[in-house]
């Protein structure tokens, strides 16, 4: 069963921190993927990570669905 965080990342919704620059998000290229790749962003970095990988980082950080500086809100 898939937790509320992963049906959010699975809509485009992007969870982070605009005051410390921290993005999550499934790009819209791997939205409706079977085993989707999501990028977690941060200060000048960007990494690719899987999708039980992203949803921890989200725990771990505490981010929240917010508004991405270039993306707005959705991914998509």
């Amino acid at each position: 069963m898939a937790t509320m965080t992963e049906s959010q990342l699975r809509a485009g919704v992007i969870f982070g921190d605009n005051e410390t620059a921290e993005f999550v998000y499934m790009p819209a290229s791997e939205l409706g993927v079977k085993h989707p790749m999501c990028v977690y962003e941060y200060e000048a970095a960007r990494e690719d990570m899987d999708l039980e990988e992203a949803i921890k980082t989200i725990r771990l950080r505490s981010l929240r669905p917010t508004s991405h500086p270039r993306l707005g809100k959705t991914s998509c």
